[in-house]
């Protein structure tokens, strides 16, 4: 494959720990692909001695799709590629001794939400004095992500529970996604010498590690360890997830790392470059290899309705001209901001995709089933049966302690037959099933779903499924392991009609598309109001990879009638960033944080005005008509809206006015500028 001369410098370095800055659309998968085949190819380093990590089992299936080795297959299950906790999770399993930390290979990987039940069941059951329960999810969170230490700021019994949860997990054989790292880092630290191939790590957008991350690597580089890593700090946009934005400066530190970059973008318009320029947090140096193309439009909408509207008519104008819909894209910064655009796309019948994935967590009976097979392949797990049989809808209803006296009972021997059916087989099953589509029988679980139900054929549906996605597996433990780390996705058939995509700003990053509109620019939108200068940062960041997903066409809009108690209406500052010779469309001169409420002010005395027309225009019109129109009460008016359609008044003052559409609810509207014709 041609290479450029800077990813041509990439691939053939060899030093022993090697940086890369990629630049958005600068080729940075091929460079780590090639880099791959080169050092396989030409180097003669076996795969088996490589470790490559990568963020999402996409990007990992996308790396071994490409690499196109011919013994890439036969040698896969000695080949450590995949996720940070993927590999960890192997490596656990296959190669370090987890029974030093009191588990044994057949350990399970639990949910966040598993882990959190957990807690809270440990509350009750030690009588610990917790404060702040609703945030207990995001400080078990914040004390995984520092390896486990946490310093407690809230004078209650959090570190007693950290360490009841701590046992409680081992007793169970069952680890978080953080405790698969810790553990594993943990162990490789102790334990060096057994990893003595490994020859070179490969890192994907190591610009996302985060703190656990960053220690599994360190005690994976042992000093004649090659490093090689691909990222760009201009994309560090899930510090909310742990991501450290100086990634690049410790590795330097630590490692005296050789620093490259890949600064030829081959994506987007050198418009469009020019612009995002603006928002590079680094200023590196970025590139262009395609033509100026067209400018940036910039649109002011009334509001998100308005804005739906045109963005439909616009997007049928765009695929009569040919444009693929998928390869349309509206980005936006919060995921409720989709339900306006779904129903007004729905109504001109465009076909959309909103990228927000639906998982087995969204399907209450797959939770259940879920909680069934761990206990199926853990009999140790005492919570996931409670939770099955206290279940209303599927399991047997019973109160915890009720299920947890009939467990005990069934588990000691006290009684030979469970008082329940589902049990008593969950008790009797072993793990050992080749045709995993026979526990439907097995289990009865067709009296439990209810067949008489509205929605029995749809659960069974999902059911049936999920078993016949477990064929592969040797085992209920692996196919629980692997869905974890794979997100719990659901597995959907692909829709053959093309769709326009729907999708936050964060959801957009790795995607690229011809037409992009990114909507919302308000000062509390885009950018939200931040509470640091950190934060401040990485809205940047996140506009600036917004921006950079678009190849030919990009269009920004702002509302002046904005949705949100604490979103300001006007262009948002972030648009007075970008030189206007490279716009088109009006951005009026953006006033100072301070002025910004003085824009309901300028509303205000527009209305006023646009009053006393109207009061002139009615004096004169009242003097030359012998018998005035009687207005009807507000009960009686209807109103046709050019965009909204037919409604009904509501209620009304001297400048607002709330209407009941048809299609669109209730909205409320400045009466200078509504539009409403009265029928």
């Amino acid at each position: 494959m041609e290479l450029n001369k800077y990813q041509e410098a990439a691939v053939l370095d060899e030093s022993n720990t090697c940086l890369v800055r990629a630049n958005v659309g600068s080729g940075k998968t091929t460079v780590l692909i090639e880099k791959i085949k080169y050092l396989y190819e030409q180097k003669k380093i076996p795969l088996e001695d490589m470790i490559v990590l990568t963020f999402t089992n996409k990007a990992a299936d996308e790396i071994r799709e490409r690499l196109k080795i011919s013994d890439m297959d036969q040698k896969a299950q000695n080949c450590l590629y995949g996720t940070f906790h993927g590999i960890a999770l192997k490596l656990l399993q296959d190669v370090l001794p987890v029974q030093e930390l009191g588990y044994t290979r057949e350990f399970q990987v639990c949910l966040p939400e598993e882990e959190l039940e957990l807690a809270i069941r440990l509350i009750k059951e030690h009588s610990l004095k917790i404060k702040y329960k609703n945030r207990l999810r995001k400080r078990l969170d914040q004390k995984n992500r520092t390896g486990g230490s946490s310093r407690n700021n809230y004078q209650d019994d959090f570190l007693q529970l950290v360490e009841f949860l701590a046992e409680e997990k081992r007793k169970q054989n069952k680890m978080s996604y953080e405790d698969l790292l810790i553990n594993a880092t943990r162990l490789l630290e102790c334990h060096k010498e057994l990893l003595p191939n490994i020859k070179w790590i490969i890192i994907d957008e190591v610009q996302d590690c985060d703190e656990l991350q960053f220690e599994f690597i360190r005690q994976l580089k042992k000093p004649k360890v090659n490093l090689f890593a691909v990222g760009d700090p201009n994309q560090v946009i899930y510090s909310w997830r742990g991501s450290v934005f100086n990634i690049f400066y410790r590795f330097r530190e630590l490692y005296q790392a050789r620093e490259l970059s890949l600064p030829v973008n081959y994506r987007s318009s050198g418009t469009i470059l020019a612009v995002s320029r603006r928002f590079q947090e680094t200023g590196d140096t970025l590139e262009g290899v395609q033509d100026k193309g067209e400018k940036i439009s910039v649109k002011n909408h009334y509001d998100p309705f308005q804005e739906a509207e045109y963005l439909a008519e616009k997007i049928q104008k765009l695929h009569e001209q040919q444009v693929p819909y998928e390869q349309i894209a509206v980005f936006y910064r919060l995921q409720d901001q989709s339900e306006i655009l779904e129903k007004v796309f729905a109504k001109h019948e465009i076909p959309y995709e909103v990228s927000q994935k639906k998982t087995i967590q969204d399907i209450p009976v797959l939770v259940w089933f879920l909680q069934i097979l761990r206990f199926l392949s853990n009999h140790e797990d005492i919570s996931s049966a409670v939770s099955v049989l206290t279940n209303k809808n599927f399991g047997e209803g019973w109160t915890e302690k009720k299920a947890h006296t009939e467990i005990e009972s069934v588990i000691t021997g006290n009684t030979f037959f469970s008082k329940s059916l589902l049990f008593q087989k969950m008790w009797e099953y072993q793990d050992q099933r080749k045709d995993y589509e026979e526990l439907w029988e097995f289990l009865c679980l067709e009296r439990y779903l209810h067949p008489a139900s509205a929605d029995y054929a749809e659960n069974r549906k999902y059911i049936m499924q999920m078993l016949g996605r477990m064929k592969k597996y040797k085992n209920i433990r692996d196919f629980l392991n692997e869905l974890v780390l794979n997100g719990m996705d659901l597995e959907r058939e692909e829709d053959s009609k093309s769709s326009v995509k729907l999708m936050t700003l964060h959801a957009s990053k790795g995607l690229e598309f011809d037409y992009v509109f990114i909507i919302g620019i308000n000062d509390g939108l885009i950018p939200l109001n931040s509470k640091d200068e950190a934060a401040e940062e990485e809205e940047r960041r996140l506009f600036y990879v917004g921006m950079t997903r678009a190849k030919k066409f990009l269009e920004l809009s702002f509302y002046t009638s904005p949705n949100g108690n604490r979103v300001f209406p006007g262009p948002g500052r972030y648009l007075s960033y970008l030189p206007e010779k490279y716009l088109t469309g009006s951005i009026r001169q953006k006033r100072n944080p301070k002025e910004a409420a003085e824009h309901l002010q300028d509303l205000k005395k527009m209305v006023l005005e646009e009053r006393i027309k109207k009061a002139e225009a009615t004096e004169t019109t009242t003097k030359v008509q012998e018998q005035p129109e009687k207005k009807p009460t507000a009960t009686e008016k209807k109103v046709e809206h050019p965009k909204y359609g037919m409604g009904v008044v509501i209620s009304e003052t001297e400048d607002i006015i709330r209407v009941q559409f048809e299609d669109y609810g209730e909205k409320e509207l400045l009466k200078a500028f509504s539009q409403l014709k009265y029928i």
